[in-house]
């Protein structure tokens, strides 16, 4: 992490932002022993600078029915890449688009309560003309899946 962007302070409140969200200016101020006015400015700058994005939560989808996990690889018209990701990223079913290095060019997360509606999505990727190939993965278990990072 860039050292001029953010500073310890910075850090300690990502960290706290991290743990939990909905923390109130005032209870993070207490825990740092600063003054509620000081929190309010850093949180401030830190979205201003794009270090914090935005406060969301975290949804456990497998208890909401969406049972199917799975990632999907993708070899793409290496002129079209942006445009398929682009077009992938909008399917409401997707939770990540990467653009990757390798033997792929893209690889996708996406959820689904039956396998019937992977196949469909499978089925909707491979009618984008630019998506040469795909290979498909269902995920059995997840071990560890986390967005945060400690920040030191």
């Amino acid at each position: 992490m860039n050292s001029k962007i953010i500073d310890d302070i910075d850090k300690r409140i990502l960290n706290i932002l991290q743990e939990d969200s909905r923390q109130s200016l005032k209870s993070i101020a207490e825990k740092l022993g600063r003054p509620v006015s000081t929190i309010h400015e850093r949180i401030r700058r830190l979205l201003e600078k794009g270090v914090l994005r935005k406060y969301t939560v975290l949804i456990d989808y497998e208890k909401l029915g969406y049972t199917v996990k799975a990632l999907v690889l993708m070899n793409v018209d290496g002129k079209h890449i942006i445009d398929v990701e682009r077009y992938i990223s909008q399917h409401p079913n997707v939770l990540t688009v990467y653009d990757i290095t390798g033997e792929f060019d893209v690889a996708v997360i996406a959820v689904f309560k039956e396998i019937r509606e992977l196949d469909n999505f499978i089925k909707w990727v491979l009618q984008n003309p630019y998506v040469k190939q795909t290979r498909t993965s269902i995920v059995f278990r997840t071990i560890k899946e986390n967005m945060h990072l400690p920040l030191d």
